[in-house]
Order: structure tokens, then C-alpha cells, then sequence
């Protein structure tokens, strides 16, 4: 397997598709190494991975908004264990509000975690990778990095910051072997929609259509270690996201229905 010993970082990996990768990885024999705030939660994973699929995995409690903690466990990190072989930058949330309903104190939380942080935790790693020359850094941004949707102005914001930083660290790194690849899911079955969607009013319109974690687990790691420029999921999502790019003025008015789901 091509991914047999590699050490796996995975932010966000206490729940979700986070530590759905984590569980792919290790069954495909990486060695998963896991950051998130919740040490108990972190620790139970690790030692399901320990016994169902006879690999290490490590973990290290870590809220990717404190720049200077990232800098202390990536420093711990690559102490204990070495070298990184691929980031997974997973950790995020989002608030869906109307703009006349934004608490500023939650954007700044946004911005802290899903752009800052992820920014941070690649900085942490790159220059590493860069001195072996080979290395792969995995953003999760969204479909609403592409397509922004009412009620997801902020959310969105973060998410095209991220995909804009993506893009330009994509150039940057090709240069030194390391590959860089943005995840661009539609809505998943997780409790991203606890913090998200409160009301429960977009779940309920889209649940139909929402990913299953475990799916979109599989299709990250399956290109792991490979020039893979963008996952995107579903298909039919990305399509509409191409259509506005070339025709946004009737996209907006033909889907101004759907858009209001939320």
C-alpha cells in the first residue's frame, strides 16, 4: 500500500470526516496522527485505530486558533515522531446567518480556525517538507468556497480565503515535490449542522442529498501522496458551481429559489 507507515496529520480529527480519514488511513496501514481540543475523544479513536487495525496512532490536543500552541505541538510533533508525510487541514465550522445577524466575535472565530489556523498548521509543516522534498498538504475548503449561498456570507468568506491560499501555495510547493490539493464537499452528515444551521431548517431541505462522511474519508485518502488539484463532491454540485462561474447572473436567478434552502 502506498501509504503504509506514512504519518498522517489530520486536524480536526475528533469527529466527523476527520476521524473518518484517520480510520481510512489506518486501514490502509499510515501511521494517523490526530489534533483536536478534545483529548478524550481524540484518545478513544486512537486506541479503536490501536486494535482494529494494528498501526500507532498518536494524538495531541490542539485548538488550531492558538497560532502559538500550533507551533508548539507541530514542534513536539516532529520531536517525537519525525518527519510529516501529509496534512490534512480538516478542522473548521460555520454559523449561517442572515448579514444583519452576524456576531462579529463568531466571524472572528470563523477566520480564526478555518483560514489562520489552517494557515498556521501548513507554515508548521512545509518548510519541513520542503528540506525532503516531498510531501502533500490536503485543504478541506467547500463547495461554498466556489458558490456563495444566503445566510453563508462568512462561512463562505473563510472558505474562498482558503481556496484562494490554496491555489497560490499549490504553485509554490510544486517547485519542491510537494503536492497540494483542495476538498471541495457539499453538505455532510455530521454535527458541523449542530453548531451551523440551529433552526434545523437546512438540514431538513437537503438531507436527501447530503454526503456520507465515510465517502468522502475514502475519496481524500485515496489520493493522498498524488498531484490530485481538486476533490469536489458530489458532482452534480461542482456542475452548478462551474455553470455560475460562466453564467452568474441567470445561475442566481434561475437557482435564487434553492438558494434560500437554508
Amino acid at each position: 500500500m502506498k501509504l503504509e507507515g506514512k504519518h498522517i496529520v489530520i486536524t480536526g480529527a475528533s469527529g466527523g470526516i476527520g476521524e473518518q480519514i484517520a480510520y481510512e488511513a489506518a486501514r490502509q496501514k499510515a501511521v494517523p496522527i490526530l489534533l483536536a481540543r478534545n483529548v478524550e475523544k481524540l484518545q478513544a479513536i486512537a486506541q479503536q485505530i490501536e486494535r482494529t487495525y494494528r498501526v500507532p496512532c498518536h494524538y495531541f490536543r490542539l485548538d488550531v486558533s492558538d497560532i502559538a500552541a500550533v507551533e508548539d505541538v507541530f514542534q513536539q510533533l516532529f520531536d517525537q515522531l519525525g518527519a510529516v508525510d501529509v496534512l490534512v487541514n480538516n478542522a473548521g465550522f460555520g454559523v449561517f446567518r442572515y448579514v444583519e445577524d452576524i456576531d462579529v466575535e463568531e466571524m472572528k472565530a470563523m477566520f480564526a480556525v478555518n483560514v489562520f489556523g489552517l494557515i498556521a498548521c501548513t507554515k508548521a509543516v512545509y518548510s519541513h517538507m520542503k528540506a525532503r522534498r516531498s510531501g502533500h498538504i490536503i485543504n478541506i475548503a467547500s463547495q461554498a468556497g466556489k458558490l456563495a449561498t444566503p445566510k453563508s456570507s462568512v462561512y463562505a468568506a473563510t472558505k474562498h480565503a482558503v481556496l484562494g491560499f490554496t491555489d497560490s501555495l499549490r504553485m509554490e510547493a510544486e517547485r519542491y515535490g510537494i503536492f497540494v490539493t483542495a476538498v471541495n464537499p457539499g453538505p455532510i452528515r455530521t454535527n458541523f449542522f449542530q453548531i451551523a444551521d440551529q433552526s434545523g431548517e437546512y438540514v431538513k431541505n437537503v438531507e436527501r442529498w447530503m454526503l456520507a462522511p465515510e465517502k468522502v474519508a475514502k475519496r481524500v485518502v485515496s489520493v493522498m501522496m498524488t498531484p490530485t488539484r481538486e476533490v469536489n463532491m458530489p458532482r452534480w454540485m461542482n456542475a452548478g458551481s462551474q455553470l455560475h462561474r460562466l453564467f452568474p447572473s441567470l445561475f442566481e436567478k434561475v437557482a435564487k429559489r434553492a438558494f434560500f434552502k437554508k
